[in-house]
Parts: structure tokens; sequence; C-alpha cells
């Protein structure tokens, strides 16, 4: 029998929920390898990806809520959930800070997630044995 050797990995989506599945296949990636024993050193969303982050979504309720799905694995896994800042702001989503700075009306983050610059990605690419990425498929 061969000893099965740990794997950290770094998750990057960046195609958004409900116009592609790259968040639906990242969070059962996710979920699949911490349940196998590996770990998930932190999620990174960029570009569209950001859309995840919003408290704003609202599906039908026969329809699932990746926001919340995600967001509970991230709390319940105690795995950070970072949005690219760039690509955030582009987008529309704002934490409070950005919202300050910006004199913006509202802030709609959805926590556990945080919004920071690519050193986030670049830390988590040193930190793991393999980065893996998500895209919307076209």
């Amino acid at each position: 029998m061969t000893a099965t050797t740990v794997q950290n990995y770094t998750l990057v989506i960046t195609g958004a929920p409900y116009s592609s599945q790259a968040p639906q296949t990242a969070l059962l990636f996710a979920k699949a390898a911490v349940a196998a024993g590996h770990t998930v050193d932190r999620v990174f969303l960029y570009g569209d990806g950001v859309h995840l982050a919003s408290s704003l979504s609202s599906p039908p309720s026969d329809e699932s809520h990746w926001a919340d799905q995600w967001g509970n694995f991230l709390s319940d896994n105690d795995i950070p959930g970072v949005a690219c800042i760039a690509s955030a702001l582009r987008r529309g989503l704002i934490d409070e800070s950005e919202q300050k700075r910006y004199e913006l009306p509202a802030s709609n983050l959805r926590e556990p997630f945080i919004i920071a610059g690519l050193g986030e990605w670049v830390e988590g690419t040193m930190a793991s044995s393999r980065v893996l990425y998500f895209h919307a498929g076209d």
C-alpha cells in the first residue's frame, strides 16, 4: 500500500455563477479534496468570478444559491475567500472600506469573502502544491 501525499490547493475561479459552471465545479472539487484529507489554502476570485462574493445575488428558490454554498463551505473549513480588488471594483463589488474610500452609498461583499490584491494570488501560488483554475467555458 502506498502512502497518499497530502496536497495543498489554491483555487482560482474566473467564471460567474449562473453563467458558467466554474463556481459549481470548483466547489465540488474543494469538497472532495477536503473530504480526502487535502487542504485548500485559499479561493481566489478573479474576473467575473468575483460575482460569487456578492451579497446581492438572489436566485429563484428552486435553484442552487452558489454564493451561500461557497460562503458556508469557506466558513466551515476556515478557508480564506479572496476577491481581486481590480475585478471587484470594475464589477460593482464593494466592501465597507472601498465604500468609504469612494464615497459610495452601500457595500455588497458577502462574508466570509474579503477584497484584496493580486498579492493574495501570488502568495497562494507559493504556498500551495497545486493551483487549479476554474474558467468560464466559451
